[in-house]
């Protein structure tokens, strides 16, 4: 490839800009330090890995940008405009999904009552308007939708309560509550946690399937096979900051683990992998 190429390559990468942008978050509960001037990157259609060792703040940067925790400094872009969300409500109605690791679904409900809590359809007309009836048949027929297309129609009804199902059926219905809401992106926090081998492989499959419709995903995981197999950038949380940006295909299991645990230094800024290829 000539010079000509190679700057238009140069152009075209510098083009691409992040769908989230922390730069110099903190974050102090009294004398501790959970948020030490961190930074944070997501681009658009990636899954980007964040993993730290106990205590390294990976959870509390996350939760700094969806909300559940405020920052005491610096400032959080989200396509272009500064954000600060008090809830995470309000990341939500903005387009931001989580999928927590305790999936925060409600055992007694229905698989569309839970995919539609908190922002349940009314009936059209007066009925919805003047006597606040739910549109039931609507939620069903969405909720099924959104499981079809994730492939997940293995359930015997979309009517059935969720203590029903297994674990890996469960961790389905709060992917694809997200996945059909997320407008901006979702975060995933240790999704395979609990799960045994062939639920955490359906489970994967899921998070492939979502990034594949475009939405990008922040996930949270120990679990270092899992990372390596689906992330597009690994972001390394060391001590409260951001330590490390690197790309699995050029680090091993065990470079990451040494890197993150101070064993092994950073590579070089410039080595880092800070946007996607």
């Amino acid at each position: 490839m000539d010079q000509k190429g190679f700057e238009l390559m140069s152009d075209t990468t510098q083009t691409i800009e992040p769908i989230v942008k922390g730069r110099g978050i903190v974050k102090r509960y009294g004398r501790v330090t959970a948020i030490d001037h961190s930074d944070f990157d997501l681009y658009p259609g990636e899954i980007l890995a964040v993993i730290g060792d106990n205590g390294a703040g990976k959870s509390s940067i996350v939760k700094a940008i969806c909300g559940a925790v405020q920052p005491d400094d610096g400032e959080i872009v989200i396509d272009g405009e500064k954000v600060h969300f008090s809830s995470p409500i309000e990341a939500r109605d903005k387009g931001i999904e989580i999928v927590y690791q305790n999936l925060a679904l409600s055992p007694a409900l229905s698989i569309a009552d839970n995919m539609f809590v908190g922002r349940e359809i009314r009936k059209p007309g007066i009925m919805g308007s003047w006597f606040k009836m739910l549109d039931k048949p609507e939620m069903q027929r969405i909720a099924r939708e959104k499981l079809t297309e994730l492939g997940l129609m293995t359930v015997q009804s979309i009517n059935q309560a969720v203590e029903t199902l297994s674990g890996g059926q469960r961790q389905g219905v709060a992917v694809a509550r997200a996945a059909a809401f997320a407008k901006k992106f979702i975060i995933m926090d240790e999704p395979t946690a609990a799960l045994g081998v062939k639920e955490s492989r359906r489970v994967l499959e899921l998070i492939k399937d979502v990034r594949s419709r475009g939405i990008p995903i922040v996930l949270i995981s120990h679990n270092m096979p899992h990372v390596f197999e689906v992330a597009d950038r690994i972001h390394i949380h060391r001590l409260g900051k951001r330590h490390a940006v690197i790309d699995p295909e050029n680090y091993s299991m065990s470079d990451a683990v040494a890197i993150m645990t101070g064993a092994m230094e950073p590579p070089p800024i410039e080595q880092q992998q800070l946007s996607p290829k």
